[in-house]
């Protein structure tokens, strides 16, 4: 059994140990020692990394619940018997270890104000997470996150003192523990000054200031549950430099200070809804005056205006809306492209009443074109990449639509 001493000291990043196992499993290796102060991967908390010897760790877990394995590449000629010096990577322990103090503070805050329980906890690469058992409407789950976020930071800014106990579980029983300890030999409990008592193997600070600061950046419902996501030292300077950079560039873009750059966006927001509805009923007035000029200057077959035009870049949406323009003003037949940089799009249309299948129309067109397409009788969409086909295949159309009628 590997002796953990992360367990006794979570800011210890230099120890040697004797190499107890060493593990071939193809380019790496795996290392057991006599005692590590490496954490494994366990609890919702990543490992820690580092060197042994001259061997970076490339990550560490745990066999049968007792050896820990620290996974190195293969051909570092390591042997059983032989005593190494390790070193962890500090700044991703405190990393590590701020994100855990800050969520035993933090889940001790929502549980304090609300009873709201921790049923699930996790250190992502960029936040970290806890699935809370906190029902409310979502106006008054912000109103409680940001409540537990002030209590939470309080804590931090008291700098209280944390302490690690080990216990039996007889004894366990007898502290108020936020929640049940399942382990049935040895209680490690991390206790927070007058605030929380909590079993945890993980690593944490010697103080609740070294946590730094608590921000939550954001929440959702999740498995019938209430799932926060909060960042904690220096994940949250991190944040928070993004954050102030972004702000203070749409601050400049607006010309506003940041204070009011929020009212500034909503206030354009409503601005564009307002413009793309008067987009919209100007792009129907002139779509109908061009649909009418179109057919005026149409090709007449038998006795349908036959339409045919091709475009550079114009948008699907636009082509759809002239192609329904033209077979609603008139009888006739519309047989839309737009031509742009890889791909030809098409959209073919029929007035009510006419004999003409524009799904079989349009299929034949994009084959013509390497591409797809479909639709029902009277309007069908498609396209391909074959853009020097064009011609080609709108001739085509054009022979199989006067065939037909």
């Amino acid at each position: 059994m590997t002796r953990k001493l992360y367990w006794y000291d979570s800011h210890l990043i230099e120890f040697s140990a004797k190499i107890a196992e060493v593990i071939d499993h193809g380019e790496k290796s795996g290392l057991v020692l006599d005692q590590t102060a490496f954490y494994p991967t366990g609890g919702g908390q990543p490992c820690d990394l580092g060197v042994i010897g001259s061997a970076e760790v490339e990550d560490v877990d745990t066999l049968d619940g007792e050896r820990i394995v620290h996974w190195v590449r293969a051909g570092h000629g390591f042997s059983i018997g032989e005593n190494i010096e390790c070193r962890i990577d500090w700044n991703r322990r405190r990393e590590m270890l701020q994100q855990h103090t800050g969520q035993h503070i933090l889940s001790q805050a929502f549980f304090r104000l609300f009873g709201a329980e921790t049923k699930g906890f996790r250190i992502t690469d960029r936040s970290t997470e806890i699935d809370l058992t906190l029902e409310a409407h979502p106006s008054q789950i912000s109103e409680s996150i940001d409540r537990a976020e002030e209590l939470a930071n309080t804590i931090v800014f008291d700098n209280r003192q944390i302490r690690i106990h080990e216990v039996t579980p007889d004894e366990a029983s007898t502290l108020p523990l936020r929640k049940e300890s399942f382990i049935s030999d040895c209680v490690r409990v991390v206790e927070i000054d007058d605030y929380d008592w909590s079993p945890c193997g993980g690593t944490h600070a010697g103080q609740t200031g070294e946590v730094g600061l608590i921000a939550v950046r954001s929440w959702e419902r999740a498995k019938r549950m209430t799932r926060v996501h909060f960042v904690c030292g220096v994940r949250a300077l991190g944040d928070y430099r993004i954050a102030n950079r972004i702000s203070a560039s749409i601050s400049e873009k607006l010309s506003v200070g940041r204070e009011e750059a929020g009212a500034s966006i909503d206030r354009i927001i409503d601005e564009n809804k307002q413009a793309a509805r008067r987009i919209r009923e100007l792009v129907n007035i002139t779509s109908e005056a061009e649909a009418q000029k179109m057919i005026d200057v149409a090709e007449l077959i038998k006795d349908s205006r036959y339409v045919q035009a091709v475009f550079d870049d114009r948008d699907l949406d636009s082509l759809k809306l002239l192609a329904h323009r033209i077979t609603e003003q008139s009888k006739a037949i519309a047989i839309l492209a737009s031509r742009e940089a890889d791909a030809v799009r098409l959209v073919f249309a029929r007035s009510e009443g006419l004999n003409l299948d524009m799904n079989s129309m349009v299929k034949f067109a994009s084959e013509l074109l390497g591409g797809r397409g479909g639709g029902r009788p009277d309007f069908a969409q498609g396209g391909g990449s074959n853009i020097s086909e064009i011609e080609n295949a709108l001739i085509g159309v054009r022979e199989k639509i006067k065939a037909a009628l």
